[in-house]
């Protein structure tokens, strides 16, 4: 019990040490307390670092600077601005989420969700990134865990054994108690002195309960999925077009449409497909 306080109080002082040093203030949305600005970095940051998601950041926020502008326009308008960032379903989780932001709350003085109960009902946000864009928007004192987070506290105090976020989060509790640190200045120490400890090769996170190793990207459904969506954000095109357009099988083409469809993301209108009102 005394080695784990003193391993715990060493994470804390090297957290705030290396964030007093270090910190990552190129991040632009470290610069905000916007909620909606916060919300989109969160989401574009699932399953994607933080170094590339920065450039299509500071696009998608010059073009929709507001869930107010992104609620009024297409989905088509939307995924042409992403892009290239992958997981095309984030950006229509946003687009339906800022619809549902500007459609319950501009009638009210507040412009967002201000609890985790109710950000966490908006589309594509779950138990994460609520707690995530709360600690950053609104200074609260949630707890939680993310990639970088795991990292710092298994470098620390997880031995060898695999951990579940269960059994991280009462430690991350117990260290934002001993930090004395505002909530929001502690997750972004935690999250950079994870970042800093990745780039040193610390990778600690296939001790997580929760780990999935990413298949590769090159020949993925993945890969599949936004070739088709940039197809279709040029033009409607019939099955018979992907397949000569496309050099993937008719039946590969075939079962990914029918995932976008379901999706919401692609709609068939007649015998063309095209990107979903």
């Amino acid at each position: 019990m005394r080695q784990r306080k003193a391993d715990l109080n060493k994470l804390v002082w090297e957290a705030r040490r290396h964030y007093l040093e270090d910190a990552r203030t190129h991040l632009p949305w470290r610069a905000t307390r916007d909620p909606y600005k916060i919300l989109v970095s969160e989401v574009m940051l699932q399953q994607t670092p933080a170094e590339r998601v920065i450039p299509y950041y500071k696009k998608f926020i010059r073009t929709f600077p507001s869930a107010k502008v992104l609620a009024r326009v297409s989905l088509a308008n939307v995924l042409s601005v992403w892009q290239g960032l992958g997981y095309n379903r984030r950006a229509k989780f946003l687009h339906q989420a800022a619809k549902i932001i500007n459609n319950k709350y501009s009638r009210y003085d507040r412009r967002f969700p201000n609890t985790v109960e109710e950000i966490e009902k908006l589309p594509g946000v779950g138990h994460y990134t609520a707690r995530a864009v709360a600690a950053f928007a609104f200074n609260s004192p949630e707890v939680f865990v993310e990639t970088n987070i795991r990292t710092v506290f298994f470098y620390h105090m997880g031995g060898r054994r695999t951990l579940s976020d269960a059994e991280l989060l009462p430690l991350v509790a117990r260290a934002f108690r001993e930090s004395h640190m505002e909530p929001r200045e502690f997750y972004s120490a935690l999250m950079d002195y994870g970042a800093h400890l990745k780039k040193r090769g610390m990778r600690l996170n296939a001790r997580s309960a929760h780990y999935k190793k990413q298949s590769a990207f090159e020949g993925s459904a993945r890969q599949l999925r936004g070739v088709i969506l940039r197809e279709l954000l040029v033009h409607h095109a019939t099955l018979a077009l992907l397949v000569h357009r496309i050099p993937r099988s008719r039946e590969e083409l075939t079962h990914e449409l029918t995932r976008l469809t379901a999706e919401g993301l692609v709609s068939l209108r007649g015998r063309y497909f095209a990107i979903h009102k």
